[in-house]
């Protein structure tokens, strides 16, 4: 099957702007074409000049070619301008509807490979690919046509006056043709990917190193703790340095053939004046100096416009980075969730598609249970727990809530079902009042109000100027770590699922806002079924069982007294946690 090209899949997704596109070309071609006029009447001029020299006042046409040139190319702008407007219109349309398309499949996307991906990435690809479509269609592409036109009416104005001068004036473009044709080839499209590739690992280094400010400022390192972003900067500078020699003589050769034209006219000039000079001769050569400058400035504008097109493949290339990405499946025969029970049978999961994470898990969590998930970092505890609410489907065995295959549960529902409290819980750029009913869009005012109040937040809505309506993120206005942790813990508890994940809900708090959390999230438990994961082995003394995960597996699990006097890994987590807690009050006390 052959490969859509590239203009044809944009213009696909154009609709009934489509035709704004074409009819931009066609105005910038005959734009082009219209802007060649003016230099006939000006080659006119010349030739009644030269022929009333040196009696100028007999010269009857001066004013009237005159006029008919200003005219002409006023023409010729307005035409250009017609083109552009249309070209935009279409290129608006055409990234609106590739940024819908793109968007509209990310939301299909499992979560879990949106957070793999990266929310800094997606938003990269998104905003600046689409943008770069949109100057490819609306400049480049009604360019390219009045590019095309150009020469086309240059060869005819070239060869009608004096054939001989023509054809010296093209030899120079032909050189430089051939030259550009060898500069931007495939090996230019593979040059343009590493360019991207190379300024996309400096961009997302930078990033990092801006986050990390207060650590390097904090122990008072310098960019080379930074190594990762130095390395990029360093890869980036070898890359164009090496890039720019390799170009540098090409792009001589180049430069020197399209502005050498007159070099070729001259010799001309003085080979076919051996016998004698008329004045139709000096005239043709005149006119020629003046009007060779079209070609360098033409062939420049195509070499610019090969560039771009590169730039649009790759920027096409990295949507479909994003829309390759396999959406999360819908159920054929959807199914619904008989009670609150979790279950995981035979799971086996990894994120490469090779190396596993997980290996061969199976646990059940009878429905109004609260479990925890312990073990050391890095042993797959937050893996199982997104397994569970289907940020990820398992590469083998099955994931049962409420007795059925979470595939077979509806997106909706699911998301209805199964709640997430993250460590790190994000606010918008919103209202509280807006970012709490994120969790449940069709409640009132009054019940987000109430479920602030559970989620013990009626300090943070006292202190705020505007309260609940107080806009995150504005005019000064910043929450601590653990007041966003309540803010989300009140989203979740209006939006009240049977089933409630914590993944170490209590990390960025401080110990006044940890108080708080707790309290709420004790509040936000009652009647569900619980998944806790900890590293505070005292916040899971009590619940109903505890799974210890490590290297991908469960290594035992019981109440905490059973794994006490078992004496196996929880029990040394527990003596470790114990000995550093006691540290650290003597420490304190000091």
């Amino acid at each position: 099957m052959k490969k859509q090209s590239n203009l044809s899949r944009l213009l696909a997704m154009a609709g009934g702007y489509k035709r704004l596109a074409q009819a931009s070309w066609v105005l910038s071609a005959l734009s082009a074409l219209i802007a060649l006029a003016p230099y006939y009447y000006i080659w006119r001029i010349m030739g009644e000049v030269l022929a009333v020299a040196p009696d100028f006042d007999q010269a009857e046409h001066l004013v009237q070619n005159g006029w008919m040139a200003v005219l002409l190319a006023v023409v010729a702008v307005l035409v250009y301008i017609g083109g552009l407007m249309c070209s935009h219109l279409a290129a608006f349309r055409i990234a609106t509807n590739l940024r819908l398309q793109a968007m509209a499949h990310i939301v299909q996307l499992p979560l879990g490979a949106v957070e793999r991906f990266g929310s800094g990435k997606l938003r990269k690809i998104v905003n600046e690919s689409s943008a770069a479509t949109e100057t490819y269609l609306a400049h480049q592409l009604p360019d390219r046509a009045g590019a095309i036109a150009t020469p086309c009416g240059l060869l005819a104005l070239l060869l009608v006056f004096d054939w001989r001068l023509g054809l010296l004036s093209l030899a120079p473009v032909l050189l430089g043709f051939l030259i550009m044709m060898a500069m931007t080839g495939p090996r230019m499209q593979q040059k343009m990917k590493e360019y991207q590739d190379a300024l996309g690992d400096m961009s997302n280094e930078a990033v990092e190193y801006v986050r990390g400010i207060p650590v390097v400022k904090t122990f008072g390192q310098t960019i080379f703790s930074f190594r990762k972003f130095k390395d990029s900067i360093d890869r980036y500078k070898v890359w164009v340095i090496a890039y720019t020699k390799q170009l540098r003589a090409p792009m001589m050769c180049y430069t020197a053939a399209i502005n050498g034209v007159f070099a070729f006219l001259i010799a001309g000039a003085l080979l076919l004046t051996q016998t004698g000079v008329t004045t139709s001769f000096v005239l043709n050569l005149i006119f020629y100096i003046i009007l060779t400058p079209i070609i360098s400035v033409t062939l420049t504008r195509i070499m610019f416009q090969s560039e771009n097109a590169m730039i649009v493949d790759d920027a096409l290339q990295r949507i479909d980075s994003v829309l390759n990405l396999a959406p999360l499946t819908q159920p054929e025969d959807p199914r619904h969730p008989k009670n609150r029970s979790v279950e995981l049978e035979d799971v086996c999961f990894g994120y490469d598609g090779d190396t596993d994470v997980l290996h061969h898990i199976s646990l059940s969590i009878p429905a109004g249970q609260t479990v925890a998930f312990v073990g050391p970092s890095g042993g797959g505890k937050t893996t199982l727990a997104n397994l569970i609410a289907r940020f990820f489907d398992p590469r083998c065995g099955t994931v049962r809530i409420g007795g059925v295959d979470a595939r077979d549960i509806p997106k909706e529902e699911l998301m209805d079902t199964v709640s997430f409290v993250f460590q790190n819980s994000r606010l918008l750029k919103a209202s509280i009042l807006d970012n709490v009913r994120l969790g449940r869009p069709e409640t009132t005012r009054e019940q987000v109000l109430e479920a602030l109040h559970n989620a013990q937040c009626d300090d943070i809505l006292e202190k705020l100027p505007q309260g609940v309506d107080t806009v995150v993120g504005a005019k000064g206005v910043y929450l601590s770590g653990g007041e966003q942790q309540r803010i989300a813990i009140a989203r979740v508890m209006l939006k009240n699922t049977p089933i409630l994940i914590l993944d170490e809900a209590t990390a960025f708090a401080d110990p006044d806002n940890e108080t708080r959390v707790q309290a709420a999230l004790s509040k936000l438990s009652q009647g569900k079924t619980v998944l806790l994961i900890a590293h505070r082995l005292t916040t899971v003394a009590e619940v109903d069982q505890i799974y210890v995960v490590q290297d991908g597996r469960i290594a035992e699990h019981g109440t905490s007294r059973e794994l006490l006097e078992r004496g196996g890994l929880f029990a040394r987590m527990w003596n470790d946690y114990q000995t550093s807690v006691q540290w650290k009050v003597e420490k304190e006390a000091r």
